[in-house]
């Protein structure tokens, strides 16, 4: 792992000394990740993450986990409207169309395994940016493999299933299971979609609802969460 320091750091707030949150990012540029990590060291971004995985598999570390990175931006996950003071943020090089190489992904679950178990982060509280942040961001996106790194036990996959397409009860249950960040039913369903449905289109459906309830059932967000 090797180290470069970014100046985009500072204290995590409201008492939260150390992570219990993991968000997954990519970069949306061309180049590998010398260019990502050189906008997340220009103080005049005021935009940083903790890890930079290139597609080779390579890794560096800007920012230590102990302080907050300022990858999150705007957004809300379960009570807190402050993710960067709860969050690890890994960015991912990746255009953001093209597929996650097999190096890259090998040492992203490397990473989680050693992030997971050093702050005792269960699988439920691996994310996406577009998760937090529905409707302003995408990203890991489409292309990114979730099953599999549930499978893996690095993060969590929804059962089978199907029921009356139902708003009410989809967003109740989607703000159980974390994703309390204020946006119209349709963004909230994509949102949904890019994690457990990629490709999908169209207004809601049964599958949808069946998702988001299993998900407030298994993993419901721990409640109730410190804002900043």
């Amino acid at each position: 792992m090797r180290q470069q320091a970014s100046p985009n750091q500072g204290p995590r707030r409201a008492g939260h000394d150390r992570p219990d949150l993991i968000v997954l990012h990519y970069t949306a540029m061309q180049g590998g990740p010398g260019p990502a990590i050189k906008r997340l060291c220009d103080p005049e971004t005021q935009v940083s993450c903790h890890y930079v995985l290139g597609e080779d598999g390579s890794a560096v570390q800007l920012v230590p986990d102990d302080r907050r990175a300022w990858h999150a931006g705007a957004g809300r996950w379960g009570a807190s409207d402050d993710v960067n003071s709860r969050s690890l943020g890994i960015e991912l090089s990746n255009d953001g169309a093209s597929p996650f190489p097999a190096a890259q992904m090998d040492r992203l679950e490397a990473l989680l395994r050693d992030l997971m178990a050093r702050h005792a982060i269960p699988p439920s509280r691996v994310i996406g940016h577009s998760d937090c942040a529905p409707g302003r961001k995408i990203d890991p996106g489409p292309r990114f493999d979730w099953r599999r790194l549930a499978l893996r036990g690095l993060s969590v996959w929804p059962a089978e299933g199907t029921r009356a397409a139902d708003p009410d009860a989809f967003l109740r249950d989607l703000r159980t299971a974390g994703w309390t960040a204020e946006a119209p039913l349709d963004t909230l369903v994509h949102a949904l979609r890019l994690r457990f449905r990629p490709g999908s289109e169209g207004p809601l459906e049964g599958r949808d609802c069946a998702i988001a309830a299993d998900m407030a059932r298994r993993f419901p967000v721990d409640q109730p969460l410190a804002t900043a």
